[in-house]
């Protein structure tokens, strides 16, 4: 193993503190994040906004930057991808326990990589897959009311089924429209005096820094609304509501010249069967075995690991998945997940990209913003308090 690898700060919040600790404030109950007691509690999910991208853009995001102190960031997870970022956030375990281990994960009973975003159907079903109660399955049988926010093409995904059920989905088309549903839902419930948890998705900043980049003016422009509609939705709250915005990401931007075409050099593809994960943290399944041929896979494990190590140990963090289960990089990994986790987990360490060619053509490497890895700029991302939730 690498002298010197990464590894999440147990003794600091995380994402997976979010909505338990805004479930314990509903309750009155002391809690990780040291929220105050509420009746109405609202999550905002700003998908791809890094704590770095925010700080670095504070003059088009004024409000939002302006609350960004050294308090007001917690680190996401590993991998740092959305699929298994939002699902620890709604279930409040990691990947390890959850079950998606990546953007693309290996799925065993089809011997095939699907995508842990919008490949569900047989093989991969959204309540065996990730079988874990959601946080709003535990809310809503404490008796809090719980909606999900969010656009409307997500109203019936296999990933809304699998990481928000057990929540009320409210489509808005427009980050507007997401905010005006959520004050609906409040002062609904706030007639009743009955407890809310909300929760508000908003993608357009991670699509804009995929296309364009997050130093580009798409991601600037969709940065100003989120600032501008977040400030005005938090001067609408009321006495007994909070609300908490965070992200499930950072960015980096990796130009096309920072793409490594890794099957070029053909000991890193030798004994590979399957490529699963994001461009920045790979995870490589070598082919199967059992029995006797269990010792000859061990020993190609052992070969590809070797090379990676050889031809990439300079610009990445290259483990067994062994040995990335036991740094403990994807958390407590239940028996039935380990086998999606990658044979070799390679995760980027420079500003860099890895690709294989052979079935990603340059046609489909247009991505600019990218995430997955270990980087400071991936890893941290903004906890933002208002209303009653205010951080100090």
């Amino acid at each position: 193993m690498p002298p010197t690898i990464p590894a999440l700060d147990p003794t600091a919040p995380h994402l997976t503190d979010v909505l338990p600790s805004c479930i314990a404030a509903l309750g009155g109950a002391a809690n990780r994040l040291e929220l105050r007691p509420v009746d109405r509690a609202v999550v905002v999910l700003v998908d791809g906004l890094g704590a770095a991208a925010l700080r670095a853009n504070s003059g088009h995001a004024r409000h939002l930057a302006a609350r960004l102190t050294k308090r007001a960031r917690i680190a996401s997870g590993f991998p740092t991808t959305t699929a298994a970022a939002l699902a620890s956030l709604t279930t409040g375990v990691s990947p390890g326990t959850h079950g998606l281990v990546g953007y693309t994960a290996y799925v065993p009973s089809a011997d095939a990589v699907k995508n842990q975003l919008t490949g569900w159907g047989p093989a991969m079903q959204p309540d065996t897959w990730q079988a874990q109660p959601t946080l709003f399955e535990q809310a809503s049988a404490a008796g809090i009311g719980c909606s999900a926010i969010g656009a409307p093409r997500y109203t019936s995904s296999g990933f809304t089924h699998a990481v928000l059920r057990g929540a009320h989905y409210v489509a808005g088309k427009s980050i507007a429209d997401r905010f005006a549903a959520a004050r609906a839902v409040l002062d609904s419930a706030a007639a009743t005096s009955s407890k809310a948890l909300v929760y508000v998705y908003i993608p357009e900043l991670d699509m804009a820094a995929h296309a364009s980049g997050w130093q580009s003016d798409k991601f600037t422009a969709a940065l100003e609304t989120v600032d501008a509609e977040t400030e005005a939705f938090a001067l609408k709250l009321r006495q007994g509501e909070g609300m908490l915005l965070t992200a499930d990401h950072g960015m980096l931007d990796i130009p096309a010249t920072s793409h490594v075409l890794f099957d070029e050099n053909p000991a890193l593809v030798r004994g590979v069967a399957h490529v699963a994960g994001d461009p920045r943290c790979l995870q490589l399944h070598v082919a199967g075995g059992s029995g006797p041929k269990e010792a000859e896979r061990q020993a190609m494990i052992a070969e590809l690991l070797a090379a990676w190590r050889e031809a990439e140990g300079e610009r990445a963090w290259v483990l067994s998945g062994d040995e990335a289960v036991e740094a403990g990089w994807f958390g407590a990994v239940l028996p039935g997940i380990r086998s999606r986790i990658g044979d070799v987990i390679v995760a980027a360490r420079k500003n860099i990209a890895y690709y294989d060619s052979r079935t990603t053509p340059a046609a489909k490497r247009t991505m600019i913003g990218q995430h997955g890895s270990w980087s400071d700029d991936e890893l941290y991302v903004p906890l933002l308090g208002f209303g009653a939730f205010e951080r100090p």
